[in-house]
């Protein structure tokens, strides 16, 4: 198949006036499969994120380099009234707009969703926020950490005996950021059909329940709260992680016959006969049994022993891999989680690689996270017309 020579968001321009993650995660994954994603900042300060450190790469933090690959970034301050027309041009010339201003200040400068479709009818405005821009919340600020905790997920986060615990990175950002992105995508499609813009309207407390699937769903079908289950599984058995002789080891038996084949190459066929455990059904119910049994047999041999045991009868598993271990690793390199640029010094720069992989079409290489506004000036003067004298008195006036 011969590639098609632009990226499929190619002629796509997206204007990225978010902060922190959920948003320009977003536009980082927009950006990936070919659109011209313009962040937009404030003068002097910029995104939060950008101090969020150490670690550094030069003045960019690690935080910031990991959401905002493949952009451009211009400085604009909405508070000037010079700087909010700017702002309504460049909507003009804009397909997407993601954004998660408080619905407060929004309404104040003038930017809420209808107020920019009537600037630019077929707009798709992206609004994210923590509870969505209806229900009692709606005025509340939206954090990780708070939603991860309102949502329910902390409840089954955690060790069996102890206190709920978050999940290890600002998982409900990611999730609505790729809900964002999921949704104007279908917008883009609508919109060539309708012909008008549309506003889609995100809630981190949406995307956080809707992403918990089938333990939320056991609650809504049960009743029942489900209990934290530690490194197990609620409704699979033996779905958790195990200590052997020298390590950790992920045992997900997700079927009766891959429960046979784990108790062969364990050497257990005690186990496999055993009427206790011989559908999943009975082996959850059975639980209590079981794993302290599983719990001595995996103890018997070294994670490589196992390792190459299951794989041989099928059985999936894993290792427990640290960053060091992953990304040494030859399907690693192989799937380019890791990318390497040079940032404006020459320098080079290690980054989470795009887990984009589409057969034709041509993605964009990779672009360095950009420097606070680098690039104000060629936006103003390539889209809006903008000459030097007019950008310099704009400078002056700090509005750019």
């Amino acid at each position: 198949m011969q590639p098609d020579l632009f990226a499929p968001l190619t002629g796509i321009r997206v204007l990225d006036a978010s902060r922190v993650l959920a948003g320009p995660f977003c536009g980082q994954v927009l950006g990936d499969l070919g659109a011209e994603v313009i962040k937009v900042e404030r003068p002097g300060q910029g995104d939060e994120t950008r101090a969020w450190g150490p670690p550094f790469s030069g003045d960019l933090s690690a935080y910031y380099l990991s959401c905002n690959r493949n952009k451009r970034a211009i400085t604009l301050d909405l508070a000037r009234k010079e700087g909010l027309e700017l702002f309504h041009e460049l909507v003009k010339r804009c397909d997407v707009l993601v954004e998660n201003f408080k619905a407060s200040s929004a309404e104040k400068m003038g930017l809420t969703p209808q107020k920019l479709l009537d600037i630019n009818p077929r707009l798709i405005v992206c609004s994210i926020s923590g509870f969505g821009r209806s229900g009692p919340l709606s005025d509340l600020p939206g954090y990780d950490f708070a939603v991860q905790a309102l949502s329910g997920l902390m409840s089954i986060t955690g060790p069996v005996e102890g206190p709920p615990c978050k999940v290890g990175v600002a998982v409900t950002d990611v999730q609505t950021g790729l809900y964002a992105a999921i949704a104007v995508l279908a917008c883009l499609q609508a919109r060539a059909r309708s012909g008008h813009g549309y506003a889609i309207d995100m809630a981190l407390l949406d995307c956080a329940v809707a992403a918990q699937v089938n333990l939320a769903q056991a609650f809504l079908t049960s009743g029942a709260v489900p209990p934290r289950q530690g490194n197990a599984h609620l409704q699979i058995v033996p779905y958790q992680l195990f200590a052997t002789a020298d390590g950790w080891l992920v045992l997900a038996v997700g079927n009766d016959g891959q429960w046979q084949r784990f108790c062969a190459s364990a050497g257990r066929p005690d186990l496999a006969a055993d009427e206790r455990f011989a559908t999943n059904t009975l082996r959850v119910q059975n639980r209590h049994l079981l794993v302290p049994l599983l719990e001595q047999v995996l103890k018997s041999r070294k994670t490589s022993a196992w390792q190459e045991a299951l794989q041989a009868a099928e059985v999936p598993h894993a290792p427990v891999w640290d960053y060091a271990a992953l990304f040494a690793q030859p399907q690693a390199g192989a799937r380019g989680l890791r990318v390497t640029l040079a940032d404006h010094r020459g320098e080079p720069v290690d980054l989470l690689g795009s887990p984009f992989h589409i057969t034709g079409t041509t993605l964009p290489d990779a672009k360095m996270p950009p420097r606070l506004g680098q690039d104000t000036e060629e936006v103003f003067t390539r889209i809006l017309g903008l000459d030097a004298e007019r950008l310099d008195k704009l400078r002056k006036l700090n509005v750019i």
